[in-house]
């Protein structure tokens, strides 16, 4: 496809998804129609925006202006190799979500089918006009639509309180987040820009102290969106509310829009970041990473767990995000485009590998009709192939070789082991620490993964219903394999993937990174450090052979199968497993200023003992709960001004004229 060509199909796709949209809302009982017709139509979209997005990695910059805003506001679009690469995340992560819902929607989901096909595919349309807007009014417009239809399937089980709940809070905070980003492209049009475009931003350079107050204002917009510490609080609530396909999107994919605009503005918009803006997004990132995987191994509702597990993510990329900028600020390209290929790299396999495990928690829900842990175990003989795709969705987001989720995670390890490189005694003094916070986020995730694993699908059925649960449909399965076979091609040829975003790391850090080839990686140089994922796999798999070998030359004719020593019990029960609980009470000890919890023991006198931990976030109630106090008390005084008398209002009128006439006056 010619390059010229490649955004009008970025938008043809948009109004396929609008129109794919629309038919839904004029059929919106037609459950069939929605799932066999409309979702694999916007599944084929999907790829559609994947393969232009990989196109425009490679292609030039094209921009294309529509007149069909306000008057005196047409809406400018840019495709460029950063919005590539997330229209290619969004597609591919996108395909599997859609072609997973064909097979998983279905009466009962709360919501009319065709309405929830409706708000489903205009959230999609909405992400990817966010990516494409160049310029302030149409990038707000898409962003709020993008909120407001991700709200509305929140919400899909609206007549539930607590989901309601759930999405008022995320409601508030994503308009909250929404008036930082006016506030700030507010900031970068005052640099003498002649319109609300983006070139008009960058060819306008503002002092340092208003570029410092934009990019704040940035991360609190975009920070709220993504789910950073401590604007997080909407997240592990919103998650466990909405489908799982949906909850498969907003964390795999909608949180990745976030980062890419505090990615546009801090290193297109802003075009010269100081040092300095690093350090706090390195501060907040590492606390978020830690925070976020610490509250995911004490919690025992799946969904949950996943949640925080998102949060986690999201802190480590903000943490890499802010290694970038101090890099770039100091005048280390090299270390700037090593740590920006690491962000790049950990957002495409947390976008393929998160929306896996969500929808694996949606086949075994739909199943078993359980969300809490303390109720599954032993799914992987009735649901293997969720199980086996869920194994390779755990075993990736867990950093472990040879997957993408090591491949990201051993890169930004190798970026901070960098670090003492840079001419600042005071940030070489500090900034190591962040290896070891790292280290400590990847082992611990890599234990909330072995939770969540083991509890669901090892060990016994907890319940005698998990008997009879079934594996996933056709469709779905097809889905999962999808994301799964995507988490390992990124694992196992990373220099490939590498080779593709090196067209988004050089234009932004300056350098670019050495490719050995597709299945060998040096970034810096083989001296440094170097990672051959198939060797990796090669030896694992030899020393497995190797052993049986042994096993078998040693002790031939001796091996025999028995059941597993059970402490001289009559028989192993489901109640010896351990349980959610105690997988995370060691954690909750020994993390316990993290935590608000709160036991209930059993009593002597109950008819039925119950022994319950609630774990709550001190965020919520040390920050969130006080603030909503205030602005109630704050809304009562206010209510004071109405006396419900036409004489009084008068009055405030005529208070008000002579107040700002002698303003005016002066």
């Amino acid at each position: 496809m010619d390059h010229l060509a490649l955004l009008p199909a970025a938008l043809c796709v948009i109004l396929l998804w609008m129109g794919l949209g629309a038919a839904g809302l004029a059929a919106p009982r037609a459950t069939r129609f929605v799932a066999h017709g409309l979702f694999p139509i916007g599944a084929a979209g999907c790829l559609a925006m994947a393969a232009i997005g990989l196109g425009a990695l490679f292609a030039p910059a094209s921009m294309l202006l529509l007149p069909i805003g306000l008057p005196g506001l047409p809406m400018h679009f840019r495709l460029d190799s950063l919005s590539g690469f997330f229209l290619l995340l969004l597609g591919a992560a996108g395909a599997g979500v859609s072609v997973f819902s064909a097979g998983y929607f279905r009466e009962g989901e709360g919501t009319a089918p065709g309405l929830l096909g409706m708000q489903y595919h205009v959230f999609l349309a909405a992400m990817a006009a966010v990516l494409l807007a160049d310029d302030a009014y149409t990038f707000m417009v898409s962003w709020e639509v993008m909120a407001l239809a991700s709200y509305f399937l929140v919400v899909s089980q609206h007549r539930i309180a607590e989901i309601r709940r759930a999405g008022f809070v995320y409601l508030v905070l994503a308009h909250l987040g929404a008036i930082a980003l006016l506030l700030c492209f507010g900031v970068m049009m005052s640099g003498g820009g002649s319109g609300l475009s983006f070139d008009a931003m960058r060819a306008h350079a503002l002092s340092p102290t208003w570029a410092s107050i934009a990019f704040g204002l940035a991360v609190v917009g975009f920070g709220a969106k993504a789910g950073l510490v401590p604007l997080h609080v909407w997240l592990p609530d919103a998650h466990p509310a909405a489908p799982s396909p949906v909850s498969a999107l907003m964390s795999g994919v909608m949180l990745k829009t976030a980062l890419y605009g505090l990615l546009r503005v801090s290193l297109d918009l802003l075009h010269a970041p100081l040092w300095w803006w690093g350090l706090p997004l390195l501060a907040l990132g590492l606390f978020g990473g830690l925070y976020g995987v610490l509250f995911a191994a004490v919690q025992t509702d799946m969904k949950r767990l996943l949640a925080y597990s998102s949060i986690e993510n999201i802190g480590i990329a903000f943490a890499a995000l802010g290694l970038v900028l101090v890099f770039r600020g100091v005048g280390m390209p090299a270390l700037a485009a090593l740590a920006l290929a690491a962000l790049l790299l950990h957002l495409l396999n947390h976008a393929l590998v998160k929306s896996l495990l969500f929808l694996a928690t949606g086949s075994v829900l739909h199943t078993t009709r359980q969300r809490s842990l303390g109720h599954l175990g032993g799914l992987l003989r009735r649901m293997p192939w969720v199980g086996w795709t869920a194994l390779v969705g755990a075993l990736a987001i867990a950093g472990l070789p040879p997957l993408g989720g090591f491949v990201a995670e051993w890169m930004l390890l190798q970026s901070f082991l960098f670090t003492p490189g840079i001419p600042l005694p005071f940030v070489n003094m500090l900034v190591p620490l962040g290896a070891a916070l790292l280290a400590l986020t990847a082992a611990l995730a890599a234990y909330v993964m072995v939770k969540f694993y083991g509890v669901i699908f090892l060990g016994q059925h907890r319940e005698p219903a998990l008997a009879h649960a079934h594996d996933a449909g056709r469709l779905e399965r097809l889905g999962l394999g999808w994301l799964a076979a995507g988490a390992v091609l990124i694992g196992l040829a990373p220099g490939l993937v590498l080779q593709a975003l090196q067209h988004v790391v050089m234009p932004l850090a300056g350098a670019s990174l050495r490719i050995r080839g597709w299945f060998h990686l040096a970034p810096l140089s083989e001296q440094r450090a170097a990672y051959a994922p198939l060797a990796v796999l090669l030896a694992a798999a030899g020393m497995v052979v190797l052993a049986a070998l042994v096993a078998r030359r040693v002790y031939p004719g001796r091996i025999r199968r028995a059941d597993p020593w059970d402490c001289g019990s009559p028989g192993l029960t489901p109640r010896m497993q351990d349980t959610a609980e105690g997988f995370g009470q060691p954690i909750r000890r020994l993390f316990a200023p993290f935590f608000e919890a709160h036991t209930e023991l059993p009593r002597p006198d109950d008819a039925q003992p119950r022994y319950r931990v609630e774990v709550a976030d001190r965020f919520w109630r040390a920050a969130y709960l006080p603030l909503a106090a205030g602005v109630q008390r704050l809304a009562q005084w206010a209510g004071l001004l109405q006396q419900g008398r036409i004489a009084v209002y008068l009055l405030y009128s005529f208070a008000t004229l002579l107040a700002l006439l002698m303003v005016v006056m002066r």
